[in-house]
Order: structure tokens, then C-alpha cells, then sequence
């Protein structure tokens, strides 16, 4: 995703739930160009916003949240991204993945980022055995090391978009093949 700020990779986060990235930043220089700060896109019309964003799935949900969310970071605090896990998840159309990714992109902690990629890698490769986004993050978190959470689910994340896929993974021509648990391998 491409962003220049906070609060645009925040933003960028919020409208990259259920579409892609590159749905993502298709929509983002102009939506960026026009309404660059919180204060701006809190003033917003949400028609505006909507227009700007409609090409991504849940346009006119997520136009609410992204201006909801602004409102409350100039009431709550005072225009800047929070630094912390239980802030972030506060705001509106924020859940623990949106959370973990601002925290590690953006500030720098240590969070495992558990979308469908890393769910799915996860439980093929055996890490955890639970379907629940939070289960997988804590048994991610209790296996590795503090300092690799961030750059082992973005591994995760390329490994599940281009090789372990869903609907045809390429089982032959994987590199962890030998070591692979899931049963259903493709031969």
C-alpha cells in the first residue's frame, strides 16, 4: 500500500479489509491528494468520501468509518494516530489486524498480523490448529521471537498469496514441501 503518513497508512489499512492492495492503491492518491490529514477528511461530505472510494468493495461502510475515524482521532487525540493496540481498536472500522499492521509499519512494535494469508499458511504448516484471528496471533506470538512477528507474517502473507494459495496452492513446486503438514497437499 502506498502512504505518506500515519494516518494514511491507517487509512489505507481500514480500505484494504475484504479487497486488495492493489484495489487499494487505485483509489489512494486521489482520495490522498484530496483529503490528506484527519482534520480534512473529517470535514468531509460522505458522499465525497464515497465517490473517492468507491471502486473498493464496502464503499459506503467503510466512507463512514474512515470519517468517524478521523472525527475521533482530532476529538481523542488530537489528530495523531494512538500507539497503542487497545487505542487503536477503538477507532472506528479498526480490528486487531488494521491495529497490528499500523503499530508494526508505522511505529515500529513488534505485532503479528494475522489476515487470510497467515491464517491459512498457519494452519497448513501447523503453527496453530485454531481459526480464531486472535488464537492464531497468540500461538504465532508464543512461537517466535518478539523481534521476527512482523516480518514473519509479511513472509506469510507473499508465501499465501503467490505459492500456499487457497484454491490452488502449488504444492509441487514448494520450497517447504518436505516439512508441509497439511494433508491436502496437491501431490
Amino acid at each position: 500500500m502506498t502512504y505518506r503518513s500515519t494516518f494514511q497508512l491507517l487509512v489505507a489499512t481500514i480500505l484494504s479489509a475484504q479487497s486488495t492492495d492493489n484495489q487499494v492503491n487505485r483509489v489512494t492518491p486521489d482520495l490522498f491528494s484530496r483529503l490528506p490529514t484527519p482534520e480534512k477528511m473529517a470535514a468531509a461530505r460522505l458522499e465525497t468520501i464515497e465517490g473517492l472510494i468507491r471502486p473498493i468493495g464496502l464503499y459506503r461502510r467503510k466512507a463512514s468509518s474512515l470519517r468517524n475515524c478521523a472525527r475521533v482521532l482530532i476529538d481523542r487525540h488530537a489528530g495523531k494516530v494512538p500507539r497503542s493496540l487497545g487505542a487503536l481498536v477503538k477507532l472506528p472500522g479498526v480490528g486487531r489486524k488494521t491495529a497490528n499492521v499500523v503499530l508494526n509499519a508505522a511505529f515500529g512494535i513488534p505485532a503479528v498480523v494475522v489476515d487470510t494469508h497467515v491464517a491459512r499458511v498457519s494452519r497448513r504448516l501447523g503453527l496453530t490448529h485454531c481459526r480464531s484471528p486472535e488464537k492464531i496471533e497468540i500461538d504465532l506470538m508464543n512461537l517466535l521471537p518478539e523481534s521476527e512477528w512482523g516480518d514473519f507474517c509479511l513472509r506469510l502473507i507473499f508465501f499465501g498469496r503467490k505459492t500456499c494459495t487457497a484454491r490452488c496452492p502449488e504444492c509441487p513446486d514448494c520450497s517447504l514441501k518436505p516439512i508441509c503438514p497439511w494433508p491436502e497437499k496437491t501431490v
